[in-house]
């Protein structure tokens, strides 16, 4: 559930900072409240997790650690690539919007090591549609619609890692039913 809670957030984070023009002013705030109710509902269920793991009532699963050394490698090259990468951009004079661009695709292309350190294949999903959304921005701006790279790359990026992060959250606090000695979901999630 901590990966879940850092999606919500920077889900969160990514559809607040970029919700704003073009689109219409109703539709930023509608935007912006429906992502903080997202984050804030994870952190809920964080916190309700918490609460099942130490009453026993959530089933049983093997402790992970959350931060290997491949995860801190993982993070240390993603901010090194986002720094450097927003400063080449500057310097050679891209706008200011592309920024987030440039942000989707090194947070999406930052999963892949993620998910070999972790031996988690689910990551590179996020890996491969924040990095396509990325990419979009990229060519929305080549397209001259500037304005739209925010909302292509940043709002729809934070909104699909909100919907991916609330998804996961709910499934993990569904109770397991034993059956033929197996623990299953017990809904359709």
């Amino acid at each position: 559930m901590n990966g879940m809670l850092v999606g919500a957030v920077f889900g969160a984070v990514f559809v607040v900072v970029n919700a704003g023009e073009p689109l219409d002013p109703a539709v930023v705030t509608v935007l912006r409240i429906a992502a903080i109710a997202a984050a804030a509902s994870v952190l809920v269920m964080w916190f309700l997790a918490v609460r099942q793991a130490r009453t026993g009532a959530a089933p049983s699963q093997p402790r992970r650690t959350f931060f290997t050394k491949g995860y801190w490698w993982a993070v240390i090259a993603e901010v090194i690539l986002l720094i450097g990468g927003i400063r080449v951009l500057g310097a050679m004079g891209v706008p200011a919007e592309v920024n987030v661009a440039w942000v989707a695709l090194v947070v999406g292309l930052h999963f892949v090591p993620i998910a070999i350190s972790w031996k988690e294949p689910r990551l590179y999903v996020p890996a491969a549609v924040l990095s396509l959304l990325g990419v979009a921005g990229f060519a929305v701006a080549a397209l001259g619609a500037v304005a739209w790279v925010p909302v292509v790359s940043g709002v729809l990026s934070g909104v699909i890692m909100l919907a991916a992060t609330v998804g996961v959250s709910v499934r993990g606090l569904r109770p397991a039913v034993v059956t033929s000695g197996e623990a299953r979901s017990s809904g359709p999630l």
